[in-house]
């Protein structure tokens, strides 16, 4: 029992090192880049939900 346990988490450790093989990962100037784009994006979001937020407190004020 205690061998067929050994063997099974050496055959996984031996694919998990085969499919790390595979990944390619991200240059610095994709990350960057991708960062860039995420963080841009999270300010562009903030400041409409921000101004949606004040027109609709401001209308919600006037109709009631």
């Amino acid at each position: 029992m205690f061998k067929r346990m050994v063997d099974s988490i050496r055959l996984f450790l031996t694919d998990v090192r085969a499919e790390l093989k595979k990944v390619s990962f991200p240059t610095r100037a994709e990350t960057i880049g991708s960062t860039t784009v995420v963080i841009i994006f999270c300010v562009l979001m903030s400041l409409y939900l921000s101004a949606m937020d004040s027109v609709l407190s401001w209308l919600v004020a006037k109709l009631l």
